[in-house]
């Protein structure tokens, strides 16, 4: 009987259509329909000309500092679709829609809006600059590729909630070459170990509900995590050591717990994320080499199309942590591209950037772009970060250098009154062959350093400003 509802479910909302006009809603569990709700928004969503369909507003918890309720709301779509967003507290004066690149232009009458998408979109909802109860929309394309759940290598988790067959919170354990499927209106309270597997795939609509860890990664090859969202986990949302081969797209992930970052690899290699959002209250996205019990080098990160929202801590950090047993290891040839980055909040001065590269612990970092990335008016920290550092609550030792970084087509809009640091430790530990093409600054291009306000220090080597293409940074969305 179960399985002839789980097939039933399955032909009802994921049949192919051949109509190019898709839109797919979710209901959510009747266990948690008052526990999770958060009624700050009433949210409807329809095809041009058709009837309103109402979302279920989600609780999310955000900013570790002051923790507060959010709300998020999610379905998929093809074509076009209109979005209904009704304030149902207090008066409203203003509406900003973030990110400001997509130009979604709502449309403000009394309490309510709407506006029109036409391709997906991860968006946050700002009624009179409110960050802390904003709403976010995550508008999703149409699946694909959803795998049978009566398939034999397919975890099937249906509509309802799902808790671990032992302790809530525990692990459910993941088999090599396992399809894992979190349907739409499916909850999991538990995190996806994948340890000394190969060939997994976590995939689907669905939500992990405040797991330890939402996915954890270890000593694993050709693991790809795509689509799900992962909401107030107590520690990381995925978790990746002694890896290759990852892929993590269309992800979305909330917390607001000391040590909560949203993506941490450690000594992983040839590393996939794309169109992802994190709002997270430590990094949104960390890079290191050896830590804990993982050994090695992290090598080949293409970070592309993704919006990344900082409560507490830095958007990317790269190279505090690796082995000072030998010689070092290298972290090298890591990309971003075409991100958004939405909030920044770090109050330690020796630590902030909203890209931050701290080589310690032996390590070497070289060959890492950042190209296209727009950055918002945040709370508080700095722009970049680049340095040769020794942190004594981390470190057992500073790192080698840092060489070789490029940044293109930079637009940052903000105050811009905590001056950027690049600098190395002495002559034998430095920072060297920086190049900015394209910094704008509150829509100036910048052309030196003071202009900038970086602070270079003595040990620091080739900073140079290349101008050739007269083009604005800005004018490139990101994908999602």
């Amino acid at each position: 009987m179960q399985k002839f509802q789980s097939l039933v479910f399955f032909l009802c909302f994921y049949g192919l259509k051949t109509n190019a006009q898709q839109l797919i809603t979710y209901p959510v569990p009747q266990a948690v329909v008052y526990s999770m709700h958060n009624d700050d928004y009433t949210v409807k969503v329809r095809q041009p000309g058709g009837e309103w369909q109402d979302l279920y507003e989600y609780n999310v918890k955000v900013d570790l500092d002051k923790p507060q309720d959010a709300s998020m709301v999610y379905f998929d779509f093809s074509g076009t679709v209109e979005v209904f967003v009704q304030k149902n507290n207090g008066t409203v004066q203003s509406v900003k829609v973030r990110p400001s690149s997509y130009e979604i232009k709502p449309v403000l009458y009394g309490n309510s809006l709407t506006f029109t998408l036409t391709e997906p979109r991860k968006i946050s909802i700002e009624f009179d600059g409110d960050k802390l109860h904003n709403l976010h929309v995550f508008a999703n394309p149409i699946e694909t590729a959803r795998p049978d759940p009566n398939d034999p290598n397919v975890v099937y988790f249906g509509p309802g909630v799902h808790l671990p067959k032992d302790l809530p919170g525990d692990a459910f354990n993941i088999s090599s070459g396992k399809t894992v499927y979190i349907a739409g209106g499916a909850i999991v309270r538990g995190k996806l170990m994948c340890d000394k597997v190969q060939h997994v795939r976590i995939t689907g609509r669905g939500i992990i509900d405040q797991p330890e860890r939402g996915v954890e990664i270890r000593h694993s090859s050709d693991v790809t995590v795509d689509g799900v969202i992962v909401v107030n986990p107590k520690h990381y949302t995925v978790f990746a050591g002694g890896s290759d081969h990852i892929t993590i797209r269309n992800l979305k992930s909330f917390s607001a717990n000391p040590w909560s970052d949203g993506l941490d690899f450690m000594s992983c290699s040839d590393v996939t994320v794309d169109d992802v959002f994190m709002r997270n209250s430590d990094d949104c996205i960390a890079v290191y080499a050896h830590r804990w019990e993982f050994y090695g080098d992290a090598k080949n990160y293409s970070v592309t199309n993704s919006t990344l929202w900082a409560d507490v801590a830095h958007t990317i950090n790269i190279g505090v942590h690796g082995n000072t047993e030998k010689t070092g290891e290298v972290i090298e040839n890591l990309l971003f591209k075409n991100i958004e980055i939405l909030e920044l909040d770090e109050d330690d001065p020796s630590a902030e950037g909203c890209m931050a590269i701290q080589a310690a612990d032996m390590n070497l970092v070289r060959n890492v772009r950042f190209e296209d990335i727009r950055v918002d008016n945040f709370q508080e920290g700095k722009l970049l970060q680049l340095k040769v550092a020794f942190f004594d609550k981390y470190n057992a030792a500073p790192g080698r250098g840092v060489e070789n970084i490029y940044f293109k087509n930079i637009s940052y809009n903000g105050f811009n009154n905590s001056c950027s640091i690049i600098n190395g430790l002495d002559k034998d530990h430095l920072v060297k062959d920086v190049t900015f093409e394209n910094l704008r600054i509150n829509g100036k291009l910048i052309n030196s350093v003071e202009e900038a306000n970086i602070k270079v220090g003595e040990f620091a080597k080739n900073i140079t400003f290349k101008n050739s293409q007269p083009a604005k940074p800005g004018l490139t969305s990101a994908k999602n």
